[in-house]
C-alpha cells in the first residue's frame, strides 16, 4: 500500500510541528502540507490533493466544517480526521454531517492518532473512546422521545449563516441587506432554524449560539 497523504491544520504553529514529527516517523504516511487556517486548508488540498486532512476545530474565520464540505465537493474520496478540545455531541454531528470520517479529542494519546489515522485508511471511521462510551451511555440513559433531539447540523450552511448573525444582533432587515436576500426568505430561514433547534425567543438563541461557540463573548 502507498504512504497516506496527509495535510495539517491548525493555527497553532508548535501544535502543528509536534503533529508532523509524530506522522513522519510512520513509515506509510507523509505530511504534504500545512494549513494556519480552514480558507488555507481548502487552497492546499487543491494543490496538494491529499488523502486526508486533519482539521483542527475552533479556528478563527471559515469554518472547519464548511471547509471540509468544500473540498469534499472536489473531490469526494477524501477523508477528514477533526482534532478537538470539545467532547460535544452537536460538534460530533456536525462533523459527521461534513463528511468526516473521524473525531479525535486533542488530549488523546498520542498513539490513538495514528491508530486513528490507519483506520480511516482502511475506510473506516473512529471516534475517541471517550466520546463513543458517553454517547452509548447518553443514548441507553435516555427516554425514547428524547433520543432524536434536533441539533446543530440539520441546519443548512444559510441557516447557519443567519443564526450566526441573529445572535451577533442583527435585525432580520440588516441581514437581509448583508446577504442580498428579501426580509421575507431572511424571515423564513429563522423560522426553519428556531423550528429545528427547538428556539422560541432571541435569547435563546444568543444562549445556544454562545454554548455551541458560533460567536465569542468578548
Amino acid at each position: 500500500m502507498s504512504r497516506s497523504r496527509i495535510l495539517l491544520t491548525d493555527d497553532h504553529t508548535l501544535f502543528r510541528q509536534g503533529l508532523r514529527n509524530l506522522i513522519s516517523a510512520e513509515l506509510d504516511l507523509e505530511v504534504v502540507g500545512e494549513a494556519r487556517n480552514a480558507e488555507e486548508a481548502v487552497e492546499q488540498a487543491r494543490a496538494l490533493r491529499p488523502d486526508l486532512v486533519i482539521m483542527d476545530i475552533g479556528m478563527p474565520g471559515l469554518s472547519s466544517f464548511e471547509a471540509v464540505r468544500r473540498m469534499r465537493k472536489e473531490r469526494p474520496e477524501l477523508k477528514a480526521l477533526f482534532l478537538t478540545m470539545y467532547d460535544d455531541e452537536d460538534y460530533l454531528a456536525e462533523c459527521l454531517e461534513a463528511g468526516g470520517s473521524g473525531y479525535l479529542l486533542k488530549d488523546a494519546p498520542a498513539e490513538q492518532l495514528i491508530l486513528a489515522i490507519r483506520e480511516i485508511r482502511r475506510g473506516g471511521k473512529y471516534l475517541s473512546p471517550p466520546i463513543l462510551a458517553r454517547l452509548v451511555e447518553d443514548l441507553r440513559c435516555r427516554r425514547p422521545e428524547e433520543r432524536f433531539k434536533p441539533r446543530l447540523s440539520t441546519l443548512t450552511p444559510r441557516e447557519r449563516e443567519i443564526l450566526k448573525l441573529l445572535a451577533e444582533g442583527l435585525s432580520v432587515k440588516e441581514i437581509a441587506a448583508r446577504l442580498d436576500l428579501s426580509i421575507k426568505t431572511v424571515e423564513a430561514h429563522k423560522f426553519n432554524l428556531m423550528r429545528k433547534l427547538d428556539i422560541h425567543n432571541k435569547a435563546q438563541l444568543v444562549q445556544y449560539a454562545i454554548k455551541r461557540k458560533i460567536i465569542k463573548i468578548a
